[in-house]
């Protein structure tokens, strides 16, 4: 569990409250299922890194458990955040994108 988010008592598929979702999403480096990773910074940007080519994007958080991710030149998605824990630990998070349902689950590397 990253050390940023200890001290937080949260369950499985919980949604990430408003005042949490900063610290969910820059606290480590997600791993994707097919090997991506993405990484959120503290100013609003983002890098997802899929077979070694990175993409570059922007982030805001709308309210509990949602945030917008940005990606030049026009692709805009708003996805729900949810917990995923472990034995007690919050381990990633999952993305449940709102207008197609897609979902993506990230593991704190």
């Amino acid at each position: 569990m990253p050390e940023t988010l200890q001290e937080l008592r949260v369950g499985n598929d919980e949604v990430v409250d408003a005042d949490h979702t900063s610290a969910a999403l820059t606290a480590g480096t997600l791993v994707f299922g097919d090997g991506a990773t993405q990484v959120f910074t503290s100013d609003g940007h983002t890098t997802y890194t899929d077979r070694g080519r990175p993409s570059q994007g922007d982030s805001w958080v709308l309210g509990d458990g949602k945030f917008v991710s940005f990606w030049p030149p026009d692709y805009q998605a708003t996805y729900v955040v949810r917990w995923v824990v472990t034995e007690g630990a919050i381990t990633g998070l999952t993305f449940t994108e709102t207008e197609r349902g897609a979902r993506f689950e990230g593991h704190y590397l």
